[in-house]
């Protein structure tokens, strides 16, 4: 079954930090010129897509802001359709605060005042913003943006997404009602809202077995894991997700089609 469409992650299968992996732009380049639906989906729900769209401009990336979708935008449409207008706490970064403000949802700050509560990555949280996410969850819904525990950096990773919203959960003994990004079935919907094809016509790669590899393999697309960002080689034998292909970057892709 040939393959329609190409989905990429982007930390640690794209860029690794503010720099191009080797071969990536290329790699997206050719993608594109073999007239193949190219979709970037992101578990940072740091920046719009727009500003995504942007920043990998910038690197020298052929993309626009409809060519990608984050765990960002995810959850600020998801919140907006599923809890209209609802007082919603936010522990997160400034860019997701503008993504559920542009969709019309109201932030507030006052724990009390809270009926949803959205939990994502925050480089400035602390024990008092621990503390305020605990008293906002009594009787509000949990909506995370993403599991990412870690996220792939210049020199290391770094912690994510889910190291918050662990701390949150573990704070407040309950789940997420709501977990927008991959693996979730809200990301696989957009993906195939999206691109053409559907199940195996669609290549999904990306650095993460637990997200990338996960949706993928749910969703019955066909999977490449790439060994360029967080998981490695030994991982991919001892996981129970199977990647179809192992390569070693994004630059390797186009072999499989």
């Amino acid at each position: 079954m040939p393959i329609e469409s190409v989905v990429l992650d982007v930390d640690g299968t794209l860029v690794r930090g503010d720099e191009p992996i080797p071969g990536a732009v290329a790699a997206v380049d050719r993608l594109r010129e073999r007239g193949l639906d190219v979709l970037l989906l992101s578990n940072n729900p740091t920046r719009s897509p727009a500003d995504y769209a942007d920043w990998l401009a910038g690197l020298g990336f052929a993309v626009g802001p409809d060519d990608v979708v984050t765990s960002g935008s995810l959850t600020a449409d998801y919140v907006a359709s599923q809890h209209p207008d609802a007082p919603t706490f936010l522990v997160g970064e400034p860019g997701l605060r503008e993504m559920l403000t542009a969709r019309g949802v109201p932030l507030v700050g006052e724990p009390d005042a809270a009926a949803v509560v959205v939990v994502s990555v925050d480089r400035e949280f602390t024990y008092d913003r621990l503390r305020e996410a605990l008293w906002a969850l009594d009787g509000a819904a949990f909506v995370a943006t993403d599991p990412d525990r870690t996220i792939p950096a210049a020199d290391r990773p770094v912690p994510g997404s889910g190291a918050i919203v662990a701390a949150v959960a573990e704070a407040a003994d309950r789940d997420p009602d709501a977990m927008l990004g991959k693996p979730g079935r809200t990301a696989a919907a957009a993906v195939e809202s999206r691109v053409s094809g559907r199940g195996a016509e669609i290549l999904i790669v990306g650095d993460r077995l637990d997200t990338d590899l996960a949706l993928g393999e749910r969703a019955g697309m066909t999977t490449a894991l790439a060994l360029s960002g967080i998981a490695t080689r030994t991982d991919a034998e001892a996981a129970d997700v199977s990647p179809d292909h192992v390569v070693d970057s994004v630059a390797d892709v186009e072999s499989l089609l």
